[in-house]
């Protein structure tokens, strides 16, 4: 891991307290939901040792590979200095500016302009970012998105998001499993149809439940995020006009070409929706765009930042 030479010294990311206890509470919550889950199973499935095994190597292969299935998921690969020397220059400011150790820098060549962080510990993050993006902001606005990416890094959230999210995945895969399993399992005795039904229902409550904390937990971290963001580069209107600039490139891209993306958006700087979102806007994992610039605005008003166009 690249280190740039810089001694590290404590994060000067500004910390979030309530962002600390929504991400105690919610590993709480879904730690108890966790222990349910996993003791209806053992009382459908009558086998505790298959279930604590499959459960447990499903979560230690989310967490320990996480980075590496997120740049596979979005064609992301790791990119050297003398291949994109502006983008590591910018990460490599950031990294000393917010007492962080640099992440490793990924591009994934997909056109949608985005970018996202991943990894279990700020000693071992990646940060990614699309070309899509790199072709569409001026460099002050990739300075503003790669401080929000790191200060998800800084503020341990994308740890917590990627275990947190190990739920929803399992009870996810284990309902369809069940319906597949009914619906081309040829004939079964009562006594077995009775057991499945009885794993899809339980992992179906599972999952909504854990989907709703997931997504209440992802909409307060994005606000967190740019407020470190603006914080640390003492330029919330760059960001805002970042924002404002992928948000709107993102609505014209069509939903099709979005719909592989879209399994990541907890990740994301911005919600890989269409320009109809339709219902999904009420469970998106990202603030309204315009409760994001207004944040953002009161920051700039705070610091007394210039308004100057675009944010240059």
């Amino acid at each position: 891991m690249p280190d740039c030479g810089v001694m590290q010294m404590p994060s000067r990311f500004r910390s979030d307290r309530r962002l600390t206890v929504r991400m105690g509470l919610t590993l709480f919550l879904l730690g108890l939901l966790y222990v349910a889950f996993v003791a209806a199973l053992i009382a459908l499935l009558r086998s505790w040792v298959l279930v604590v095994v499959i459960a447990a190597l499903a979560l230690g292969a989310q967490y320990w590979f996480s980075d590496r299935i997120a740049l596979f998921a979005m064609r992301g690969r790791v990119v050297e200095p003398a291949e994109y020397p502006a983008l590591h220059g910018v990460v490599d400011r950031l990294s000393a500016l917010g007492g962080l150790p640099k992440p490793v820098v990924a591009v994934s060549e997909l056109d949608m302009p985005n970018a996202f962080a991943t990894g279990r510990t700020p000693d071992h993050a990646v940060v990614c970012v699309t070309s899509g993006l790199l072709r569409r902001l001026e460099p002050a606005e990739l300075e503003g998105v790669l401080a929000h990416e790191l200060s998800h890094v800084a503020h341990k959230d994308v740890a917590v998001m990627t275990v947190a999210s190990f739920l929803g995945v399992i009870t996810g895969l284990i309902v369809r499993f069940a319906f597949y399993s009914q619906l081309f399992g040829g004939r079964r005795d009562q006594n077995t149809a009775v057991v499945l039904a009885g794993v899809m229902g339980v992992s179906a409550a599972v999952y909504a439940l854990s989907f709703l904390l997931i997504r209440a937990l992802s909409r307060y971290r994005e606000l967190a995020a740019d407020r470190a963001a603006a914080l640390l580069t003492g330029r919330p209107s760059v960001l805002a006009s970042a924002l404002t600039k992928v948000s709107g490139d993102i609505a014209r891209i069509p939903t099709r070409d979005l719909r592989t993306a879209q399994a990541f958006n907890a990740f994301y700087f911005t919600p890989a929706l269409g320009s109809d979102p339709g219902l999904s806007r009420f469970f998106s994992t990202h603030p309204r765009l315009e409760e994001r610039l207004e944040q953002l605005g009161r920051i700039s008003a705070e610091l007394g930042e210039p308004t100057a166009p675009g944010g240059a």
